[in-house]
């Protein structure tokens, strides 16, 4: 069965409290809130970690040293629950690094009590500064080890055009999406598949890819960026995702059985994983010279190779 939706309004914050620094009202004050936080895929007996990043401005200045809120949507549905407050880091690894989350300043770390432990399923996360009740969102979805998954790139492989985001950026509007890529992509959550939607865009736009794929209809999963504030290309885009793959599949234990890209470094990411068969590395209008991935023009070209695959959902 798919999840439940997890659009409940948010809960009621309170009211504002000071802050704790003076320096931190310029910083809120300096320009629009880019919280994020991170969506996690983890297993039943992982250290369960909420992970967020807590800044404002074009600059991107971290907020430092003050309280977030911290309340959960247990099952995406129900009532909200509080579980706690953090402080955002003061420094640079303050603290340890945390599911290939690095302290760079402005993070919040909070571990879920033992008792408050998520169970199987999708969570929604809310995060609230006391400050300014500014807020900002996150997923975590607890799947067994071997759970079968599909990754794909957004830019270019989802969107009209591989850079359409930066442009669509300035006026406030989403990119284009490619026919039939949402329907492709549920039907392979119909089968038990669960979505990695993995993009070397930067951190603070997190936000706005959740936005592109809730806009057309995609099904829900998980969304990682980079950690940084200018993404990565090219070779650097590669090693991310790399990484990133063999955090969730070699660490985690969860199968990849599909990918999707339409870059030479989404080739890359998917050959380094290891992800065979090459059929089931799939490319949106591009030739996998390298690597002998496969070239599809139409996502609907795959919908009976996908309604024809048995279905592993119990």
């Amino acid at each position: 069965d798919p999840p439940p939706a997890c659009n409940a309004a948010p809960p009621d914050p309170g009211e504002e409290l000071s802050w704790n620094y003076p320096a931190s009202y310029l910083i809120a004050g300096a320009g629009s809130p880019n919280h994020r936080g991170r969506d996690l895929y983890l297993t039943p007996d992982d250290p369960q970690w909420i992970l967020g990043k807590f800044a404002y401005g074009i600059t991107d200045k971290d907020l430092k040293g003050e309280r977030v809120d911290i309340f959960l949507l247990r099952g995406c549905e129900g009532a909200w629950e509080r579980l706690g407050s953090a402080m955002t880091t003061e420094s640079d690894a303050a603290h340890a690094e945390i599911e290939g989350v690095g302290d760079s300043g402005g993070r919040v770390y909070f571990e879920i009590p033992a008792a408050q432990r998520l169970g199987p399923g999708r969570h929604r996360v809310h995060m609230v500064v006391r400050g300014d009740l500014s807020s900002t969102d996150l997923f975590i979805e607890v799947v067994p080890r071997g759970t079968p998954m599909f990754v794909s790139d957004v830019d270019g492989t989802l969107t009209g055009t591989e850079t359409e985001e930066f442009t669509t950026l300035l006026s406030g509007l989403l990119p284009d999406v490619h026919p039939h890529a949402a329907a492709a992509f549920h039907l392979l959550t119909s089968k038990g598949y669960r979505p990695m939607y993995l993009t070397a865009r930067p951190e603070w736009l997190v936000q706005r890819t959740r936005d592109f794929l809730d806009a057309y209809g995609f099904p829900p999963g998980v969304v990682h960026t980079t950690l940084g504030l200018t993404g990565a290309l090219g070779r650097s885009a590669a090693e991310y995702k790399t990484a990133e793959l063999e955090q969730l599949f070699d660490r985690k234990g969860m199968e990849l059985a599909w990918a999707f890209g339409n870059t030479e470094t989404d080739a890359e990411a998917y050959d380094n994983a290891g992800l065979m068969p090459v059929g089931r590395r799939v490319f949106f209008q591009f030739d996998d010279d390298a690597y002998g991935g496969r070239r599809i023009d139409d996502y609907a070209d795959l919908f009976d190779e996908i309604e024809a695959l048995p279905s592993l959902c119990d």
